[in-house]
């Protein structure tokens, strides 16, 4: 009798989950945009180039097409007189996300470039998780800041962005200006972090759910994306309609997971570099972030043997949201200060 009622259980269960996941995926379908309009519009863009003072256009670079955010690119200035600021943005925002950055920099008197990433731009998302590796996103930024022109440029980045442009400065550090990393540390400090802290691997638990096949996607786009709504939390409205309209497409969240699941295939070329950082560089954290702790933090100090600031901030996760004024002003500094490449002298 106990096993007819133990097996019974079981069978209620596994009829419950598999009822969950039914639901779960219905409610995840209902979600999506099968007119694929975030694309239709995004082709609608322009190609670069295009005379206007900010305007997002296309960038045709390494075989496909990105969304971008251009400033100032309509002056006659030449690089020395106007150098630029490539802005990467992370998961699970677009280059929306830097809006209140693009016109303090370009007041500064800087170009300013932010593209949406591969995966993020429908005229860049292929298929197979192993095209979305470290080194082929930092591939990524070469391709389009030789697209518009730029030869050396300073590099923001947040999140993902931030362990894009860390892989960037590692393989092309004659491409940087200086280097300003928001909330992700350098990758060996967080790598060392994630296997002897456990702290760190507390935090970083949630990798697991997002390298599994297409139960993220669900969990994210179900009741209408209302898991991303949470996170978008105190961000514009204009950047939040940003966001959804992008990732309910059938392919997009699957696309933006896949940075995940590329992580399990390997470290690529990366792990065969010099992990030093000669570049100017400016590190901003929030101390209050859920994905980053101290450790790798403190770790990171020995890789960077160029000047090296640190900022931490009583914030989370999303400093430009939760702390803009101090983190605004903190990028513009950095990257005014070494505009050439070394301090300006006074």
């Amino acid at each position: 009798m106990i096993k007819i009622i133990a097996k019974w259980i079981a069978l209620s269960l596994v009829g419950l989950v598999l009822g969950l996941l039914l639901l779960l995926g219905l409610g995840s379908s209902l979600s999506l945009d099968r007119g694929y309009h975030h694309s239709s519009e995004s082709r609608a863009l322009p190609l670069f180039p295009r005379d206007s003072r900010t305007s997002l256009v296309r960038v045709a670079a390494n075989g496909f097409e990105f969304r971008a955010r251009i400033a100032g690119f309509e002056s006659e200035l030449n690089e020395i007189e106007k150098p630029a600021v490539i802005l990467l943005h992370g998961f699970p925002v677009t280059s929306a996300m830097w809006i209140a950055l693009i016109d303090p920099l370009l007041e500064a008197g800087f170009r300013v470039l932010a593209f949406d990433q591969r995966g993020y731009s429908p005229g860049a998302r292929p298929d197979k998780p192993s095209e979305y590796a470290v080194d082929k996103l930092s591939a990524d930024v070469i391709a389009v800041a030789d697209a518009v022109g730029i030869k050396r440029f300073h590099l923001v980045g947040h999140d993902w962005g931030a362990a894009v442009g860390w892989a960037t400065v590692l393989l092309h550090p004659e491409r940087l200006l200086s280097w300003s990393a928001l909330s992700i540390a350098h990758p060996a400090a967080f790598g060392q972090a994630l296997q002897d802290d456990p702290d760190q691997q507390s935090r970083s638990s949630y990798f697991l759910l997002f390298t599994t096949p297409w139960l993220p996607e669900a969990l994210f786009s179900f009741n209408s994306f209302s898991l991303l709504q949470a996170i978008y939390k105190g961000m514009s409205e204009k950047q939040i309609s940003e966001y959804i309209q992008t990732f309910s497409e059938p392919g997009a969240l699957t696309a933006a997971l896949n940075w995940y699941r590329a992580m399990t295939l390997g470290p690529g070329t990366i792990d065969d570099l010099s992990l030093e950082v000669e570049a100017p560089t400016l590190f901003v954290w929030g101390n209050n972030d859920p994905a980053v702790g101290r450790a790798a933090v403190e770790l990171q100090r020995q890789y960077l043997v160029g000047p090296y600031r640190n900022l931490e901030l009583d914030a989370g996760h999303w400093l430009l949201a939760e702390s803009p004024e101090q983190t605004i002003e903190a990028v513009v500094q950095h990257v005014t200060t070494y505009r050439d490449g070394i301090p300006q002298r006074r």
